[in-house]
């Protein structure tokens, strides 16, 4: 059995995880990943995100987790093709996700991906119930209703059905492990 080893994209750094004064992570030997994860930076990043990327790297799982998109970027097509590489596909809603376009733009690949090619979609909702999610309810209603003042309908549509669909599916809450 091979190693496997996580992977964290950071341009800031010499290395390519962010954590690397607390984590071992290394680029895996393909570009193939075993878990993509996708979330909402502000929400998770410095409490939730950490323990998940020690715990996939103590697990031995190659995952890829962005850090590089800043305000105002367009999602890189690296990104999509490390979400079409990846076998699991680990979406965290949180709070704030359905305020971040990239986030949205993300969900959309990983759900086509899941429709496509039998792709793995497991969503954990954090701090966060499903129905909010499923129904774009609180701070998910806010969000879109931003969107539909900035985007094209047809894309805001397409965002709304894709958060619907990954949240009829059986996933975590933070409840659980919280």
């Amino acid at each position: 059995m091979s190693k496997l080893k996580g992977e964290v994209e950071n341009p800031t750094s010499d290395t390519n995880c962010p954590y690397s004064s607390e984590f071992q992570c290394s680029v895996p030997q393909s570009d193939k990943h075993d878990v993509f994860v996708s979330f909402r930076g502000l929400d998770i990043r410095e409490g939730f995100l950490s323990h998940l990327v020690e715990a996939l790297s103590r697990k031995e799982i190659v995952f890829f987790v962005d850090n590089k998109l800043r305000k105002g970027d367009e999602i890189a097509q690296s990104l999509f093709e490390a979400i079409e590489t990846s076998s699991i596909s680990l979406v965290i809603f949180s709070q704030n996700y359905a305020s971040s376009k990239w986030c949205l733009d993300e969900l959309v690949k990983i759900v086509e991906c899941r429709e496509k090619d039998g792709q793995i979609l497991l969503p954990v909702f954090y701090k966060v119930d499903p129905t909010v999610v499923r129904h774009q309810k609180g701070t998910y209603a806010n969000a879109f209703a931003e969107h539909e003042q900035k985007y094209n309908l047809n894309k805001v549509k397409q965002w709304r059905s894709s958060l619907k669909k990954s949240a009829d599916i059986s996933g975590f809450h933070s409840s659980q492990f919280l």
